[in-house]
C-alpha cells in the first residue's frame, strides 16, 4: 500500500500530492462507460421504432376491424395501403375482367373479399366517388355487393364480396358438364335474369350492364348467380341517352345495334342473355364468340332445330338427357325470341324472368334474319339443312 504524502517546498510554492494506484482514473473504465452509453440509446431508438411500428398495427388493426364490421351496412371507404396489406401486396390473382385484375383479400375478422384494380379510368376524386357511392346502393340476390371502394390519386379499386364458386364460364367449358346438373343451370338461368331485371326496371336509373356472357357470372356456395361488373359502363361515364361510338362487350355476344351504330337500350343485354342462355343449354361456346372452334355451336343451328322440334339434340350430351324437357324447349324458345336482329321483337329481361317461372307462354320464334344470312354463308351443310325446311 502506497502511503499518501504531502509536502511542500516554501521556495517553489507548489503542493505535490501522492496518491494511490487503485485511486488513478483507469482508460478501461472510460471506454466500458462509453460502450453502456451506446447500448442504452440504441436499445433506446429500438423501443421507441417498435412503439411506433405497435401503435401504427394498432390503429390500421381497429380500423379494418371497424371496416369488417362495417362490411355489413354502408360502402367503405378503404386506404390504398390497407388493400395493398388485405390482399398481400395483390399477390393472389383471381383473374381479369372489365377494366381491370382482381385479386383475393382478407379482412381481419377473416371475411374473404374479391379487389379489383381499375384500369384505364380518367374521371375526378368527385365524380368517381359519386358514380361508386351510386353503384353501392345497389343490391340484390343476384348481383355482387360492393363492399367499398379506393380512391387515391390514379389509384381506383373495387372491393366486392367474394364468390368460391369463381365465374359461370369455369364450371361450363373448362370442366366436366356434369358439375352443373340441369336444375341447377335452370336456376342460373333464372336467377341471373332476375338480377338484370331489377338492374333494368327496379333501380332508380337503369343500369345497361353491356357486357353480359359467363365470365361475369359470378356464383356463390350455394350455385346461386351473381351478376358482376354491372355499372362499370356508368363507372366510365357512359350516357346511354346517346348513341355510343365505341362498341363494348364482347364478340359473340353483341347484339345488331351495336354495329348498327343506333342508340344502344337495355334490350342490348337481353340479346347477350340469349346467347349465354344457349351456352347454358348446349354446354358449348356459340362459334361466333372469341373462343372459336369444332366444339362450338352455332345459333343459327339451334333455331332451325327449335323450328323442326328437334330441341332434345340441343341439350348438353354430358347431362345424359337428364333435364325437364318442357323447361329446355321454353328455355330454348326464350333465347332465339332474345337473340331477334329487332330488338323491339326481343322481351324485356322482366318478361324473360315471368317466361322461366312458368307465369308467360312463348311461341315459336322466328329466325333472324341476319342468323339465316349467317347459315347461307357457312360452308356447313347440316345448318342450311334446317333452314331450307
Amino acid at each position: 500500500m502506497h502511503l499518501q504524502e504531502q509536502y511542500s517546498e516554501p521556495d517553489a510554492g507548489i503542493l505535490y500530492v501522492r496518491l494511490a494506484a487503485s485511486e488513478l482514473p483507469s482508460s478501461s473504465s472510460s471506454k466500458g462507460t462509453i460502450t453502456w452509453i451506446a447500448v442504452g440509446v440504441t436499445v433506446a431508438v429500438l423501443a421507441c421504432v417498435a412503439m411506433v411500428w405497435f401503435i401504427t398495427w394498432r390503429l390500421r388493426s381497429r380500423r379494418m376491424t371497424r371496416v369488417s364490421k362495417a362490411v355489413g351496412g354502408a360502402l367503405v371507404p378503404f386506404r390504398y395501403g390497407e388493400l395493398q396489406h388485405a390482399t398481400k401486396n395483390f399477390s393472389h390473382k383471381l383473374g381479369e375482367g372489365g377494366f381491370g385484375s382482381v385479386f383475393k383479400g382478407w379482412l381481419p375478422d377473416s371475411t374473404v373479399i374479391a379487389v379489383k384494380k381499375l384500369e384505364g379510368l380518367r374521371q375526378g376524386e368527385k365524380q368517381f366517388r359519386t358514380e361508386v357511392s351510386t353503384i353501392g346502393t345497389i343490391q340484390h340476390v343476384n348481383l355482387v355487393r360492393l363492399l367499398g371502394f379506393c380512391s387515391e390519386g390514379d389509384k381506383k379499386l373495387l372491393v366486392y364480396e367474394f364468390m368460391p364458386k369463381r365465374s359461370l364460364d369455369t364450371l361450363l367449358f373448362q370442366t366436366t358438364s356434369t358439375a352443373l346438373d340441369w336444375k341447377t343451370r335452370y336456376q342460373i338461368a333464372v336467377g341471373t335474369a332476375r338480377g338484370l331485371a331489377y338492374l333494368h326496371e327496379q333501380c332508380r336509373y337503369c343500369i345497361i350492364h353491356c357486357d353480359i356472357k359467363p365470365e361475369n357470372i359470378l356464383l356463390d356456395e350455394s350455385f346461386v348467380p351473381k351478376v358482376a361488373d354491372f355499372g362499370l359502363a356508368k363507372l366510365v361515364g357512359r350516357d346511354f341517352s346517346r348513341v355510343l361510338t365505341t362498341m363494348r362487350g364482347t364478340r359473340g355476344y353483341l347484339a345488331p345495334e351495336w354495329i348498327a351504330g343506333v342508340a344502344i337500350t337495355a334490350k342490348a343485354d337481353v340479346y347477350s342473355y340469349g346467347m349465354m342462355l344457349l351456352e347454358i343449354i348446349s354446354g358449348r361456346r356459340n362459334f361466333m364468340g372469341p373462343e372459336k372452334g369444332r366444339h362450338g355451336f352455332s345459333p343459327a343451328l339451334v333455331a332451325g332445330k327449335l323450328v323442326n322440334g328437334e330441341v332434345e339434340s340441343l341439350l348438353d350430351y354430358g347431362l345424359g338427357g337428364e333435364a325437364e324437357s318442357e323447361e329446355v324447349e321454353r328455355a330454348c324458345r326464350l333465347a332465339c325470341w332474345c337473340i331477334q336482329d329487332d330488338e323491339v321483337s326481343r322481351p324485356t329481361m322482366g318478361q324473360v324472368v315471368q317466361v322461366l317461372e312458368g307465369f308467360l307462354e312463348v311461341n315459336v320464334p322466328p329466325i333472324p334474319r341476319s342468323l339465316q344470312l349467317l347459315a347461307d354463308e357457312t360452308p356447313d351443310h347440316n345448318i342450311n339443312f334446317f333452314f331450307d325446311c
